[in-house]
This record gives C-alpha cells, sequence and structure tokens, in this order.
C-alpha cells in the first residue's frame, strides 16, 4: 500500500503551484480547465499571461514528481485544505477496504471504472486504485522522490487519524498513521472539515 497522490483546495492556487514547481523540483502534468464552455488542458509551455488572455478557465493543476502526485484546485481557503489523499493498493487490500467501507455504511463512488472514492466522514476523501499497469510505472519513479511524511491540521487529530487507520487497516497512534514507508499526522488546531496542508517531507 502507497500513499502516491493527494489533492489540495486553495484560493491561492498559482502560488501554491509555483511553490511545487519552482521550490520543490515538481513538473507541470497539465492545467485541465475550459475556454467558456469547452473542456481542455495545457501541458507546460503555456504560461499564466497566455491562458489568461485566451480565457482559460482552471479547473485543477496536476504536477508530479517521482512517485508523487499532487492536484491543487481553486476553492475558498487561502492555505491549502486537503480534498483527498490517493492509495496504491494491491487487489487483496483493495477488496478489502471496500469491504470495511462498505460495513461502515460509507460512501463509494466509482469514476468510470478508472477510480473509487470513499468517504470516510472525517472531512476528507480516499482515492483508491488497484493495481494497474500506469500506477506500476509510476510508482517506478520513486528513486527520484517519495513522500516521507503529509503533516495536516485537524481541529480533532484523533478521529481524523482513526478513520484513515481503521479504514486502510493501517497501524495508527492518537494523530499518525503509517501507510507503507510514509506516515501522515494530524496536527491540533487546524480547522473543522477538510484538514489543512501544514508540511510535507520527500526523501
Amino acid at each position: 500500500m502507497q500513499l502516491f497522490h493527494y489533492h489540495l483546495v486553495t484560493s491561492k492556487v498559482r502560488e501554491v503551484e509555483a511553490r511545487y514547481l519552482g521550490k520543490l523540483g515538481f513538473s507541470l502534468v497539465a492545467r485541465h480547465g475550459r475556454i467558456e464552455d469547452e473542456a481542455t488542458a495545457f501541458e507546460s509551455g503555456h504560461g499564466w499571461e497566455e491562458l489568461d488572455r485566451i480565457g482559460f478557465k482552471l479547473r485543477l493543476s496536476e504536477l508530479e514528481r517521482g512517485a508523487v502526485n499532487v492536484v491543487v484546485q481553486p476553492g475558498q481557503w487561502e492555505l491549502p485544505r486537503l480534498d483527498h489523499l490517493g492509495f496504491a493498493l494491491d487487489e487483496d487490500d483493495f477488496v478489502a477496504t471496500l469491504a470495511r467501507a462498505q460495513l461502515r455504511e460509507l460512501r463509494v463512488q466509482e469514476h468510470g471504472g478508472r477510480r473509487t472514492f470513499v468517504t470516510t466522514n472525517a472531512g476528507y476523501r480516499l482515492e483508491l486504485h488497484p493495481p494497474r499497469e500506469w500506477l506500476d510505472d509510476f510508482l517506478a519513479g520513486g528513486t527520484d522522490l517519495k513522500l516521507a511524511e503529509l503533516q495536516l491540521r485537524a481541529d480533532d487529530p484523533e478521529l481524523k487519524a482513526a478513520a484513515l487507520g481503521e479504514l486502510l487497516e493501517a497501524p495508527y497512534t492518537k494523530d499518525t498513521v503509517a501507510i507503507g514507508e510514509t506516515v501522515v499526522r494530524f496536527l491540533p488546531d487546524g480547522p473543522q472539515g477538510r484538514p489543512q496542508l501544514h508540511a510535507e517531507l520527500f526523501v
């Protein structure tokens, strides 16, 4: 099981995107959005000035480096909040996690057979992936960069950690969850609802 993706929501999309591209050495996969009523996407090589000029309205920006994929979406919060965490699971863990979600009567959404989302009732969702060839290829990039720790501020760290640990059946304490080689740490004094991004440790 590996945490390889997280999806953030912020009103400062361009600044957050610039941090990943500039300070952290991520690459831009694409900016997805619309021009009038037509869905479109632009890969790197198209600056914001050009996109503004042609009337591009951003839906989300996708960035990656090594075995880490980050999506940034426009929203109401200046400091980025977490919408969901994305996990690669083997087939047995995938089936077992969905079974635990159903036992807890948590909402499960299938997106075209490509992605499965599970609510946690703790302010964020999980995106679950069974084995896929494209995902194996992506995770092989872990020699360049992996996520060692993700720190999130929350109103109730114990609830947030327990929700994640129990659903994934991963080792957890009152404020941390160990998923493979990555630790998700929930810090106190955060907002209600979606946890707020505090820090990342990459290796």
